[in-house]
């Protein structure tokens, strides 16, 4: 009998009242008595970094690569915990100096650096609530915030500046203050005092500041951060965040951890290159400065992204399933062009050592001699050293997560969570094979239900549950910023709803298998789940993204694609066609191979009639965040998409119907 890693502390029920039927409450087996409370001496993640600089002052903390005199990026040159403390201690003060209070709120806009976490940690020394602006968000949305949150101060990275500038005219009533990361021309001083905003360069705001002070008491009941989620349609949503829920889930991260690997020490790197504007990335980084771990940043660009790694060699790496994906093409790439022995070496080694985690051994008791032959070069991939790998943020596909576990020498736990429930609200157990696939068990500060969704057919209590998954317990957020009526919409009953459908498996890991909001009907009345279609699409080798459209005036499906480049020229080679990549996606006969092989594949995995597509249009670029076409977390943003592919759609249907004719 396989182990069981979740406890039943509540019956479910059954609809009434016009309300949907639930199923029953589960808790993880390391919560089973009861979920893990912030300790009464913690009040604020502020308290993290103290006990931290007292325990081990001089320990490397924030690390980058400085640039050699050829304008190379050279070795990592690293601030201590000491350092990073005097200097928040000193940014805090600098605040409270012009006038920032507890509570008042401080933008920070930029990506990863030492500098961002300084200037977090200097709003946590002081509790004053910190909204990250958004790296990836247009200057609409960084106004947006600005005014929404009565944002007064903003730390901003040195190529940020025009973008806040551009925009200050609509948002000088709240923004009052703008500190750069580094420095700031007096042009850009001057432009910014035109709206009563003073401009300080990092040196300048330093010295506002004093190291004696006295630092306001702190409640767990305090606004840590407010978070805008981009979200797929609308405004952002600020996500509030109170002090209690944030430690509870750095606290839930260390408990899982202690019990089931090793917790981090001061030994330990962490690679930082997730947006820090991500509740993600904020989290994982507040656990390492809480175990005295070291953080190293990337540049900032993808391109040396691998570089950065090798350079940095970190011990615990968080990633995305796209970056996962890119390393997984890279060492397949490599093994086989290694040649037709070392190919079969690596598949024997890799099937061996498969089968051996399928059995339930540990990663590393499951080929500890293939490990050392065969899987140490793939290991190399990320530096060498990393013994924790973590996956968020979008559903890690399975071949991925299985190459990932069998090569990288390292565990790996796919998490599944949202900006409300302060990043993970399930966590896969590392080293247990059998949650491949899924998105694991509960954390230890939540309890889950599924709740049925009769319209889309999901019975939260059929033999196999399935329903949309609602979240209750300490690390959830305490509603939307100054909009009360969202926070109802998602908070029923003290439960939130969060809009993903989940299929309980029966080890007590949950699988995310489908989205509640995208639903939509054809013509003929049958329902659609849009994203449940396209991830099975997405199955297809020859793609690499799909984004499906239908709509209740129309009885069929179209689908705008993103070939995968070199499989496409791979058939233009075989057929004869010269034609370069882009002329390639307007072939009619490149678009009929694709829409047949997309169709094959969906008749694999027994999709119905109307869910095969009639006709789809093939796109050269990849969805990006300049056209606005997906959330920084890689979410299609599907009103935009149809804004964009507006006359693309209204095509593949006219030329759907005119073959039917």
């Amino acid at each position: 009998m396989a182990e069981v890693y979740t406890v039943k502390v509540e019956e479910g029920r059954e609809a009434s009242n016009g309300k949907p039927s639930v199923g029953a409450v589960y808790r993880c087996i390391y919560a089973k008595d009861s979920l893990l409370q912030v300790p009464p001496q913690l009040h604020s993640p502020w308290d993290f970094f103290r006990d931290s600089v007292k325990r081990n002052p001089n320990c490397r903390m924030l690390g980058r690569r400085q640039k050699t005199e050829s304008k190379e990026a050279g070795p990592y040159a690293w601030l201590t915990y000491q350092e990073v403390y005097d200097a928040s201690i000193q940014m805090g003060s600098a605040m409270r100096s012009l006038g920032v209070n507890p509570g008042d709120r401080c933008g920070i806009y930029g990506s990863n650096c030492p500098e961002w976490i300084i200037a977090m940690e200097a709003c946590n020394s002081h509790a004053v609530t910190y909204v990250p602006l958004y790296d990836t968000l247009g200057p609409n949305a960084v106004e947006f915030i600005i005014n929404h949150a009565e944002v007064s101060i903003a730390f901003v990275q040195e190529n940020k500046i025009p973008s806040i500038l551009s925009c200050l005219e609509r948002c000088c009533s709240n923004l009052k203050t703008i500190v750069s990361f580094g420095s700031v021309s007096s042009t850009q001083k001057k432009e910014a005092e035109k709206f009563g905003t003073c401009c300080f360069t990092w040196g300048e705001f330093l010295h506002l500041g004093s190291l004696d002070c006295d630092l306001p008491s702190k409640k767990k009941t305090d606004i840590c951060t407010i978070m805008y989620t981009s979200g797929t349609t609308g405004d952002p949503k600020g996500v509030v965040i109170k002090n209690e829920a944030f430690m509870a889930e750095v606290l839930s991260i260390d408990q899982i951890i202690s019990l089931t690997d090793r917790v981090a020490t001061e030994e330990d790197v962490y690679f930082s290159f997730l947006p820090l504007a991500h509740v993600y990335d904020q989290i994982m980084e507040t656990y390492c400065i809480h175990k005295n771990s070291s953080i190293g940043f990337w540049q900032g660009d993808v391109r040396f992204l691998l570089e950065d790694i090798q350079t940095l060699k970190p011990t615990i790496f968080c990633g995305v399933p796209r970056v996962f994906d890119r390393i997984y093409a890279g060492i397949n790439n490599k093994v086989s062009s290694g040649g037709a022995l070392q190919s079969a070496l690596f598949h024997y080694a890799y099937n061996y050592k498969l089968r051996n985690l399928e059995k339930g051994l540990p990663q590393h008791k499951a080929a500890p001699l293939f490990d050392k032959l065969v899987f140490d070069k793939t290991k190399q991939a990320l530096g060498g050293r990393v013994r924790i790998l973590l996956s968020g943020a979008a559903p890690l596909p399975r071949h991925v997560e299985e190459f990932m576990r069998v090569t990288s020498g390292s565990t790996l736990s796919q998490g599944y969570g949202l900006t409300e429930s302060c990043a993970g609200c399930f966590t896969a157990i590392g080293d247990v094979y059998s949650m491949t696939g899924t998105v694991g068990i509960p954390m230890t500060t939540i309890e889950a239900r599924l709740e049925s969704v009769p319209e889309m057919g999901y019975d939260a209590l059929s033999s196999v549950p399935r329903g949309e998954i609602c979240l209750r317990g300490v690390s959830l957020f305490s509603g939307y910023h100054k909009r009360q009526d969202l926070t109802h919409e998602v908070m029923v009953d003290g439960w939130f709803h969060t809009g993903d459908i989940g299929e309980w498996q029966p080890n007590g890991a949950m699988k995310i298998i489908d989205r509640k909001k995208n639903i939509f009907k054809l013509s003929q009345g049958e329902y659609i789940a849009v994203e449940s279609i396209e991830n099975k699409y997405l199955q297809c080798p020859l793609i690499t993204s799909i984004w499906v459209y239908g709509n209740s005036f129309e009885s069929f499906l179209v689908a705008v694609v993103v070939p995968e480049r070199k499989a496409l020229e791979d058939w233009a080679i075989e057929h004869n066609l010269t034609a370069d990549y882009k002329s390639l996606c307007d072939n009619l006969k490149a678009r009929k191979y694709l829409l047949d092989n997309l169709n094959s594949t969906a008749q694999k995995h027994q999709l119905r009639g109307f869910e095969l597509l009639k006709a789809v249009h093939l796109e050269p670029i990849p969805f990006d965040m300049e056209r606005d076409l997906i959330t920084p977390t890689f979410k299609l943003k599907r009103p935009q998409l149809l804004k964009y592919y507006k006359n693309h759609i209204e095509e593949l249907y006219k030329e759907a119907k005119g073959t039917k004719v």
